[in-house]
């Protein structure tokens, strides 16, 4: 599911930032155990993880006043108390930009309006044509607006996609072919996931993300299980990914992001190989291959 829409389809109003804010403190908590914090352990727990009352006692805050945070209200919390309660549960940083994002959108710019389904500015398709590394764009629904043709060698070739398949998360879910260019695809998923659910608490009330993640947990067992774990992570993170391709086999990139400007939360995501390495070999002979006459025959495009 993408920002595309086709005529006739039900478009649901939105995550329910509430949910997503008592479930995303719930599993924070559950992870934690009284000895992690120096808290004694008393009887059987019927759940794991802190009770809430022992947050609260960790956070310096009273149990009334953190369980109506737990409930979803978070709005007449102070930045205070909601640094206390992000440093008793001992979030990270990208964890705690979720717990404030979903706790206090009035505080997010990116949350204040659905920004329209995006277009790819020319002067952004010239630079990825130009680059000498695979590059695409995605926006923050991680809609793939636009690629240059060493991306499609890598990656597949996105241009065989309808316009709303053109979607990294519908991709690593639903396409075993684009699964099979990743030597973990399963960490990938990982990723993609936590990513998903970052973005989507930027923008709660987007109908178009609520369409994704009913979709992903419909049809992919996977995504319900990383979706119920509310991980959370950030598109601007520089990783290495181990790929497959059956001219070179198997060779590392690493990924690069990088934010365009511009109005419009786009992320330019380019990949490159370590310098004097086989997979710098790999990728000069990919690219090579991707820029002989297009009247060969093409090979299989990542189609779910």
């Amino acid at each position: 599911m993408s920002s595309h829409v086709a005529p006739g389809d039900r478009v649901t109003s939105g995550l329910d930032r509430r949910a997503e804010l008592r479930e995303f403190l719930r599993s924070r908590r559950a992870r934690l155990r009284p000895e992690d914090v120096g808290l004694p352990s008393y009887g059987r727990r019927r759940v794991p993880g802190l009770r809430r009352e022992e947050l609260a006692q960790l956070a310096g805050v009273s149990y009334a006043y953190y369980a109506r945070l737990e409930q979803g209200y978070g709005e007449t919390m102070s930045a205070e108390v909601l640094d206390a309660v992000a440093r008793a549960l001992r979030l990270n940083e990208e964890e705690r930009d979720h717990l404030t994002q979903l706790a206090q959108p009035e505080r997010q710019s990116a949350t204040r309006s659905v920004s329209p389904p995006q277009r790819l500015r020319p002067s952004v398709q010239h630079l990825l044509d130009a680059l000498c590394v695979p590059a695409y764009v995605l926006d923050l629904r991680l809609n793939i607006l636009g690629w240059n043709r060493l991306a499609t060698t890598v990656f597949g070739d996105f241009g065989r996609l309808p316009p709303e398949e053109r979607n990294t998360a519908r991709l690593i879910f639903l396409s075993s072919e684009t699964r099979e260019r990743f030597i973990d695809p399963d960490r990938v998923a990982r990723r993609v996931a936590a990513v998903v659910r970052t973005n989507a608490g930027r923008s709660p009330g987007d109908p178009h993300f609520s369409s994704l993640v009913q979709e992903l947990s419909q049809k992919s067992e996977q995504f319900r299980q990383l979706w119920a774990q509310h991980e959370v992570s950030s598109e601007n993170a520089r990783e290495s990914l181990r790929m497959r391709h059956p001219l070179v086999g198997e060779f590392d990139l690493v990924h690069e992001p990088m934010a365009l400007s511009g109005g419009a939360r786009i992320r330019l995501m380019t990949y490159h190989a370590e310098p004097g390495s086989r997979s710098e070999e790999a990728l000069r002979m990919l690219a090579s291959w991707a820029m002989e006459p297009l009247n060969r025959e093409p090979g299989p495009g990542p189609r779910p």
